[in-house]
């Protein structure tokens, strides 16, 4: 891909189109960045662009501006009907992602990982089993490093662990993985994708690109996961927690095995207590990390010592503090609500639930029953809180705290010894936090203040 005196525009400044648009001007690109923040909203940014040669517009898009372009770059956060893309598109010009530019360039295998649920946990514990085994190991895209900073540091031998989102999928043209993954596919993101069939149709991408020697691993549990199988020239390979599996990764009894191909040997990998994280689901998790590192050629037993030392991942079920005999765990990275109610159904019961942030168009009646069974008080925060309060009213208990300081406050007065306080908000966090990260540092940091 030849980009030199090339004109680019890159679109949205975030994490990606920053580092995007540095990329693409140290190939000798004539680069500007378009966003609708204003230029003090981007006031850290803006002066290592502009010494970079890079020219900024800020506080809109103008559609000159994109018009005048031989390529645009469209960051993950910059929905694809955004007027100017969408005219821009219409006209011919070519639009691509971060996660396409990136692949363009980097180096060796890519092992990539999506989901709705789970991909940050799943794609942080294959780059350390991998790691582990001395295997050049890159990882990095959604789960905070954009992938076009792993570019410079690939090489021939590398294998980069990827966890790649519905955003960045829905502008991947020539994106190849070796290895990929779907973990599940649940709503998630209604309000920019529009309908489940688009969100799922995005994250079926991940394997347009596959050939015969390729190969997918898909979750033989979970059903629009299964309709990816249609839709692939890979080896399919299956993980399941319940049932023997002809080929992959599975449970039976107290231990995971796996089986490398149909009819070939039922291979012990190791037992499900040794897993250290905590949650049904994340025994899922383990068993699609199995498949891709069994795949990969890396023995079974050192997955077994991997996954036996791994012990999770920041904002995702995380044990913040015992108080009174009160637990205090932070999911902040439960966004959507199949992720919430994983992270409820972790606990027997005496749950009190943080729920509440940014709507996504989400049906939280879905979790109705979960909450009759193990919480025992709801607190909403946030913009969501009263679409929250009107679909879960008379299922339980419920106190509109409004503010997470409110919320955990309430909560841990209310909390008897042998309870939980759990963070797992169904929502985004953009209406009152940076980003779910900034959203779990701040429980973290009430929780920790509490005297």
């Amino acid at each position: 891909m030849e980009l030199k005196n090339k004109r680019v525009l890159v679109v949205g400044l975030g994490k990606s189109g920053l580092s995007s648009a540095l990329f693409l001007r140290g190939l000798g690109a004539q680069v500007t960045v378009s966003d609708t923040r204003s230029a003090e909203a981007l006031a850290k940014e803006i002066p290592a662009l502009l010494e970079a040669g890079i020219m900024v517009e800020s506080g809109g898009h103008g559609l000159l501006t994109f018009r005048r372009q031989d390529l645009i770059v469209v960051s993950p956060g910059v929905p694809m009907d955004t007027p100017e893309v969408k005219q821009v598109k219409a006209f011919g010009l070519p639009v691509i992602g971060e996660l396409e530019l990136a692949s363009r360039f980097l180096k060796g295998k890519v092992v990539a990982i999506t989901g709705s649920n789970g991909k940050t946990t799943t794609t942080t514990l294959v780059g350390k089993i991998f790691e582990d085994a001395g295997v050049p190991t890159l990882v990095g895209g959604n789960i905070g490093l954009p992938v076009i900073d792993l570019v410079a540091k690939s090489t021939a031998d590398t294998v980069s662990v990827l966890e790649v989102s519905s955003f960045q999928l829905e502008t991947v043209e020539e994106f190849h993985p070796w290895i990929s993954v779907v973990l599940n596919i649940t709503p998630d993101h209604l309000d920019r994708h529009g309908n489940f069939e688009n969100y799922a149709a995005a994250k079926t991408r991940i394997t347009e690109r596959q050939e015969a020697d390729d190969f997918l691993v898909l979750n033989a549990e979970d059903k629009p996961t299964q309709m990816v199988a249609a839709k692939t020239r890979a080896q399919i390979y299956w993980f399941s927690p319940r049932r023997p599996i002809k080929q992959g990764a599975f449970v039976h009894g107290e231990s995971i095995f796996f089986v490398a191909k149909e009819g070939g040997k039922t291979e012990p990998v190791m037992p499900v207590a040794e897993i250290a994280l905590k949650g049904a689901h994340n025994v899922e998790n383990v068993l699609a990390a199995v498949c891709a590192a069994r795949l990969a050629g890396i023995p079974a037993e050192k997955i077994r010592a991997s996954v036996a030392g791994f012990k999770g991942v920041e904002h995702r079920l995380e044990f913040v503090r015992l108080l009174r005999g009160v637990e205090f765990y932070n999911d902040s990275k439960a966004t959507n609500v199949d992720a919430a109610m994983k992270a409820v159904a972790s606990f027997a019961g005496g749950v009190h639930l943080i729920l509440g942030g940014k709507d996504k168009n989400s049906d939280y009646g879905a979790m109705a029953e979960l909450l009759k069974e193990r919480v025992k008080i709801v607190y909403t925060i946030g913009s969501a809180a009263q679409k929250i309060e009107h679909q879960l009213q008379g299922v339980v208990k419920i106190v509109s705290a409004e503010t997470m300081q409110a919320a955990v406050t309430e909560a841990a007065k209310t909390a008897v010894a042998g309870d939980v306080v759990l963070l797992a908000p169904a929502c985004s966090s953009f209406d009152q936090f940076e980003n779910y990260e900034h959203r779990g540092q701040v429980f973290r940091q009430l929780v920790n203040e509490l005297s």
